[in-house]
């Protein structure tokens, strides 16, 4: 992440996840193909390397289905997300992820259908996950 006050931002809410839930933050190169499609292929083969056979994968789709925070807690408990069993999130590059990649995605979760800078969409993402593990455990959130 080049924006430092967004790094913090996203800091700031991974810490305060870390009661929660335990939170590895990994960070691909987005790949720099000669071609939109070379791209593209290249992150889905990021990805897929990137992640075991066994994890939920989310990804970060505008085309997928958008929730409100409730929403989003119940589908981190429809997962089977409770802290135990590993999820991951892919917020793709700027062309986005092949079939390949999109078949092997358990959910296609909309922030919105506008594009955002990819650390704006990490920053919503982890200040949503924050939110929803509030709603998860009973705690108050702001509304």
């Amino acid at each position: 992440m080049k924006s430092a006050p967004i790094r913090s931002l996203v800091d700031e809410y991974l810490r305060r996840l870390t009661p929660y839930y335990s939170i590895d933050e990994v960070e691909l190169r987005a790949a720099s193909g000669r071609t939109p499609e070379r791209a593209i292929a290249d992150d889905t083969t990021n990805v897929l390397a990137a992640i075991r056979d066994d994890e939920s994968l989310w990804l970060l789709d505008r085309e997928g289905t958008a929730w409100s925070s409730q929403q989003l807690a119940a589908q981190l408990i429809d997962e089977g997300f409770t802290g135990t069993s590993r999820l991951t999130l892919a917020i793709g590059g700027a062309y986005g992820f092949d079939a390949r990649l999109q078949r092997r995605a358990n959910r296609r979760w909309s922030l919105s259908p506008l594009t955002f800078l990819h650390e704006w969409a990490r920053a919503i993402v982890t200040e949503q996950l924050y939110r929803a593990a509030k709603i998860h455990h009973g705690e108050p959130y702001h509304h």
